[in-house]
């Protein structure tokens, strides 16, 4: 879902169906604006503002702890990299290469997903862990040591264990690519917020004044959908997950 696209198209409905109210308000008859009338709409859009209220709060939850875990996931990963780094570098000079494939492997790993040049897409694929290296290949690497002791069997055992989790992390991309919203959540939200602007319009004067107003609400309300799909989106876009933490572990591998 292209969260810029969905905003317009929730501004389209809110403030066209605010116009429409305001038309329709010059064309139906006196008696079906009266005050009885009037109360009866309100009655009914309060019902409808409130389960808006709700299933808003449901998208933007969903969104927020898709996004939450997706930071998580890349903190943790972070960690384990340079605690892989560290049982590799304790085994001995016989790891260097992984070391240095795993770092190159890291860097090349974050131009793909946070390309420098923000116009560039992010390349999501999780089979490749960057520079060419395959993920797969590192582990075989590590399991190809041959330990001369205790000490380097019971490194060699962590590293693999270590690279395994690492390996599992991996899909954790591949899994935020579907979007955590619902496709009728989002199409029955906007179809109550148009009912509820057309609402608005239909009991508003027609002026400057109440026209900016619903104009700005619309805008509000549609940016607060973009908002939320963004954060649902959480390797491309505006709002990203940040990918600080496994850049300060790229710095620190090979120490």
């Amino acid at each position: 879902m292209n969260p810029t696209i969905i905003s317009l198209t929730v501004f389209a409905c809110t403030f066209g169906g605010a116009v429409l109210g305001l038309w329709l308000r010059t064309v139906l008859p006196k008696h079906h604006l009266d005050r009885e009338s009037k109360d009866t709409v309100k009655v009914g859009i309060a019902l409808i503002a409130t389960m808006t209220a709700l299933v808003l709060g449901l998208v933007t939850a969903s969104a927020k702890s898709s996004f939450d875990a997706v930071e998580s996931g890349v903190q943790q990963t972070a960690i384990d990299i340079l605690t892989l780094d560290r049982t590799l570098a304790q085994y001995g000079p016989e790891t260097r290469m992984i070391r240095v494939g795993l770092k190159l492997a890291l860097g090349a790993r974050l131009e793909m997903i946070w390309p420098q040049d923000s116009s560039s897409p992010a390349n999501l694929n999780p089979l490749q862990m960057g520079g060419g290296v395959n993920a797969e290949v590192l582990v075989h690497a590590i399991r190809a040591l041959q330990p001369g002791n205790d000490t380097q069997r019971a490194l060699q055992s962590e590293a693999v264990d270590q690279a395994e989790t690492l390996l599992k992390a991996r899909w954790m991309v591949l899994a935020s690519v579907s979007s955590s919203i619902p496709v009728y959540f989002l199409v029955i939200l906007v179809f109550w917020l148009t009912i509820t602007f057309t609402s608005f319009g239909l009991f508003a004067p027609w002026n400057a004044t109440v026209v900016t107003v619903l104009f700005v609400c619309a805008l509000s309300v549609s940016s607060a959908i973009f908002l939320v799909l963004e954060m649902d989106g959480p390797f491309e876009g505006l709002l990203r997950a940040s990918p600080e933490p496994l850049r300060i572990a790229l710095a620190h591998l090979n120490q």
